[in-house]
């Protein structure tokens, strides 16, 4: 049986620190739980080159963001996207299928992130 879910990617300014970067995970992720969502999977895509430039930006730090809900945390969690200066792309689609299994982050070994 599959259960619809949202699936957000999000693009942000290439020239923030990591630590900062830590900190927009934490923060989108707070802005979903705050509304009433249950958020899935929160996965850092690194670094890519862009395919055509945004705000003189040629690359870009990718997110993805995968959160249950009603569908009303997507308002919330865009408007304080559209108002950061650090988010140069955001895009939400509501998907139909498996939810996605939280995977442990990249170069976490298995056995530390149970």
């Amino acid at each position: 049986m599959s259960q619809p879910y949202y699936e957000t990617l999000y693009i942000l300014r290439p020239d923030i620190p990591e630590d900062e970067v830590e900190g927009h995970l934490t923060k989108y992720r707070d802005v979903l739980v705050e509304a009433g969502a249950e958020v899935l999977d929160n996965q850092m895509r690194g670094k890519r080159r862009l395919a055509y430039s945004i705000a003189k930006h040629r690359e870009g730090i990718y997110v993805q963001l995968s959160h249950n809900g009603d569908g009303q945390q997507v308002a919330a969690l865009e408007k304080v996207m559209r108002l950061s200066e650090d988010v140069i792309r955001y895009l939400t689609v509501k998907q139909d299928g498996p939810l996605p299994v939280t995977r442990p982050p990249v170069g976490v070994p298995s056995s530390a992130a149970s």
